[in-house]
């Protein structure tokens, strides 16, 4: 039995999505989500960063080209830079343990190469992923770790330490997130065909944060930092491959319900 809700949710996509291409030519040409603000107008969602589910209790999520589909972009509650203590601005952190970008004239980011995985260190800095006896989600750096020949000119003396959290996530901020937006009634996402055309929809049950945070322990789900120099945002993206979303589809149309 398909509940109301998504009955709605299936009716705006047949009536507003199906068979169509994203027609972006009203928007904002330099904005990379304008595809995605395309859908919301067209499912009827407003355009907001709240942190909760996008439709009547679902999660929305839109077809990638990338393999990869994002959970939430959820910045840590503890930056370093954040550190009353101590006296690191985020540039300077960026600049410490995140890596120049030649194709972008030399700007550093944390992303890529200097952010690990729970499997792997990060190669560019040493530092590690790992999640504590509290749940606690934490990136540590330990200088005697640090693979960089000169990394004595790089990272200050008082930094040159052991067990240094750089970022952390604790169970307590980020289960209100992730349960806002996954534990009502599930997800849905809209999938395009390989000439950009929107052609099916579909449902995953709602989930739970233990759950999910069992995906972050096995490295399912993983961190995708974007946090660069001369921008404020942090882009914390926590995704999980395609294939992986795939697998929790449970419901996919067309073909669609009949109406009553």
């Amino acid at each position: 039995m398909v509940i109301e809700q998504e009955l709605e949710i299936i009716r705006r996509f047949r009536e507003n999505v199906y068979e169509k291409k994203p027609d972006t030519s009203l928007l904002n040409q330099n904005h990379d989500g304008r595809a995605g603000h395309w859908l919301e107008t067209q499912m009827g969602i407003s355009h907001n960063a709240h942190n909760e589910a996008d439709l009547f209790g679902y999660e929305m999520k839109n077809h990638t080209t990338s393999g990869k589909t994002t959970f939430g972009d959820w910045s840590a509650d503890y930056y370093i830079f954040k550190n009353n203590q101590l006296n690191l601005s985020r540039t300077q952190f960026i600049k410490i343990f995140g890596k120049p970008n030649a194709q972008k004239n030399g700007r550093y980011s944390w992303s890529g190469e200097p952010i690990p995985t729970i499997h792997r260190p990060s190669s560019w800095n040493g530092s590690k992923m790992l999640i504590d006896e509290d749940d606690t989600i934490k990136i540590v750096y330990n200088y005697s770790q640090d693979p960089r020949p000169n990394k004595d000119k790089i990272v200050p003396t008082w930094l040159q330490q052991e067990n240094l959290t750089l970022a952390s996530w604790s169970k307590e901020w980020l289960q209100p997130k992730f349960t806002k937006k996954f534990s009502q009634n599930g997800w849905f996402k809209c999938l395009q065909d390989d000439c950009g055309v929107y052609r099916t929809i579909v449902f995953g049950e709602p989930m739970n944060f233990e759950n999910w945070l069992k995906l972050v322990r096995s490295g399912v789900v993983f961190f995708d930092s974007g946090m660069y120099e001369g921008n404020e945002r942090n882009y914390s993206q926590w995704r999980a491959n395609n294939t992986y979303w795939d697998s929790l589809i449970v419901r996919k149309y067309p073909p669609f319900p009949q109406e009553n």
